[in-house]
């Protein structure tokens, strides 16, 4: 994670943030599609460097947009194209594409 420091990220309370991390969970931020290949690009590689995969099939994506509909990316870990959703849960927390956020959910209700 130390080689994604000082990458671009989003700008929050007059800070460039790039990633959360939080036990083996890991956001990446990216204000675009170049920049959030790019950031996944070099966390697969260093995981690679230290024996650990990405698992394609648990990496999703999520656009955080003030637009109506969210455009769809294509991103990729080696040649799998990164499936896109509407919102993700990230500890207690659900983040939708419209930039809400639902606190204190049920995972019960999240599937």
């Amino acid at each position: 994670m130390r080689n994604i420091e000082g990458l671009r990220g989003i700008h929050i309370g007059g800070h460039i943030i790039n990633n959360l991390r939080y036990a083996d969970d890991i956001v990446l931020f990216a204000e675009n599609t170049k920049d959030l290949q790019r950031l996944l690009d070099i966390v697969r590689e260093e995981s690679q460097k230290r024996g650990l995969e990405l698992n394609s099939k648990k990496t999703e994506i999520t656009v955080v947009s003030r637009k109506e509909t969210p455009p769809n990316i294509k991103v990729y870990i080696n040649d799998t194209k990164l499936q896109q959703r509407d919102q993700f849960k990230y500890l207690e927390a659900l983040i939708s594409s419209d930039g809400r956020d639902t606190t204190e959910i049920s995972i019960q209700n999240y599937i």
